[in-house]
């Protein structure tokens, strides 16, 4: 497995792809650099996978953050949270019942190995969770500490916005105007794999409302960014 890297995407937007094995489950990261003070979106899958992240950083030359951003509260975005310290996590209001749950909820080989023997389903992800996460002692779950409902916009000039979807009732996109860059997160993908039924697909028609002729760039977390172009061809060829 290759170590992260960071790579400039435009302006003051710089990403950091996952795993391209999707049995890995891992999602990429971003962040926006700003002298105010950077905005990391999405925290890792694991806290292994942060400090991976983090040396990353700093080998491209890029600040800690001061704010981490959830694009939602599934596992692969938000299980490095507990290894970047002293950063503001925000986040959907929907986010903070579901990840306290997730929090309470007694982490361990052995209890990810049970669950999938009960529901055999959840098989890929808890195997994934498994192989990122080599040891429990430090790790927590963490909800937002700093919660939005329809929009928010950090001091880094960082626009939050909410749009649901079926893959994640939190579901937040990103956008950084002055770099033409819109991070989509996971919000047009379909529901979980455990979730999903077989006429599920990608939710274009969401794609479709954000298109905006402000944006170049348009990031999902498991796949290449998109620039407008291919991002509206995709939808005119849905």
């Amino acid at each position: 497995m290759v170590a992260p890297q960071f790579h400039h995407l435009a302006g003051r937007v710089w990403i950091c792809p996952g795993d391209p094995d999707p049995e890995a489950v891992q999602a990429g990261v971003a962040v926006v650099v700003d002298e105010r003070g950077s905005v990391m979106i999405d925290a890792g899958q694991s806290p292994a996978h942060a400090r991976e992240i983090q040396i990353a950083l700093a080998a491209a030359g890029l600040p800690q953050p001061r704010w981490l951003v959830y694009t939602h509260h599934h596992w692969d975005h938000v299980w490095g949270a507990c290894a970047w310290p002293g950063v503001e996590i925000v986040g959907h209001e929907a986010a903070v019942p579901l990840l306290r749950a997730e929090a309470a909820r007694p982490w361990s080989h052995h209890y990810l190995d049970e669950q999938v023997r009960t529901d055999p389903r959840l098989g890929p992800s808890f195997r994934a969770r498994a192989r990122a996460v080599g040891s429990w002692e430090d790790f927590a779950v963490l909800p937002p500490t700093r919660t939005f409902t329809d929009a928010d916009e950090l001091p880094a000039g960082v626009g939050l916005r909410h749009v649901g979807g079926r893959h994640a009732p939190d579901s937040t996109v990103v956008l950084v105007p002055d770099s033409g860059v819109m991070v989509l997160g996971d919000c047009f993908y379909p529901p979980p794999a455990h979730l999903r039924r077989p006429e599920d697909g990608l939710d274009l028609g969401l794609v479709r409302r954000l298109l905006h002729d402000d944006y170049h760039w348009y990031v999902s977390s498991h796949a290449e960014p998109m620039t407008a172009e291919q991002a509206r061809s995709a939808v005119e060829d849905a």
